[in-house]
């Protein structure tokens, strides 16, 4: 017999919820933070303006755009240029806190950061999208112009503007996310099976924890609302 994959799905879902928004993993005794990998971790010598680059993660993978001299552009949601218009302290690594409070407020910023806060220690694959654009590759110069251009404080949202949406709006010309379509189709396959009790717990105690909503006794009540404000 097949089991039922909405079991599956739904716990898919509620880890998509936190690492979609490209919260990054903390090691074991790192007191909440995630210590910086040492300069010149990585070698940049192979890498060219206007690469498109991808750090693969558990579920999700965060792009950017380098744009030369050990400079990456890369979109994330951060609650801080709402607060202050201080340069320095935005130019501060995103901590989680930040993460998830421009998440709520669908704030987020493209800025610029060194390789090594850009890919906090993952493997990094470079121009790894480009087998399914073909000819819609655009010159790695006008790539790296559009990333430049869209520096700065821009509106977060986890369907129409998130990371991969602004490189490859950069790189190809037309902002799409396969992560988030992946999320969607996992939306869907819950929403059609009303019968899972352990997918509307599970959801349910997710937007719990995220918005303090009270949880319902079906799947749609509990997460429609959630995930289109989310969606922004």
């Amino acid at each position: 017999t097949m089991k039922n994959p909405v079991p599956q799905a739904a716990s898919l879902l509620l880890e998509k919820l936190m690492l979609l928004v490209h919260i990054r993993p903390l090691p074991a005794g790192s007191g909440g933070e995630t210590p910086q990998p040492a300069p010149g971790y990585y070698d940049t010598s192979c890498f060219k303006r206007g690469d498109l680059l991808e750090v693969p993660r558990t579920l999700f993978i965060h792009f950017g755009i380098y744009l030369g001299e050990n400079r990456v552009a890369h979109l994330m949601p951060d609650i801080l240029p709402v607060i202050t218009a201080d340069r320095r302290q935005i130019q501060q690594v995103v901590t989680n806190k930040r993460l998830i409070l421009g998440v709520i407020a669908r704030t987020a910023s493209v800025r610029v950061d060194t390789v090594e806060d850009f890919a906090y220690g993952g493997s990094i694959l470079v121009n790894h999208m480009d087998r399914l654009f073909k000819d819609q590759v655009l010159g790695s110069e006008e790539a790296a112009r559009r990333a430049e251009k869209l520096v700065g404080t821009t509106a977060y949202s986890l369907l129409w503007n998130n990371c991969e949406h602004f490189v490859t709006h950069c790189r190809y010309g037309a902002p799409v996310s396969f992560q988030t379509d992946k999320f969607c189709e996992t939306v869907k396959m819950i929403i059609r099976d009303q019968r899972s009790v352990l997918a509307s717990v599970l959801v349910g105690l997710a937007s719990i924890v995220c918005l303090g909503v009270a949880p319902s006794t079906t799947l749609p009540t509990i997460f429609i609302p959630f995930f289109l404000w989310m969606a922004g």
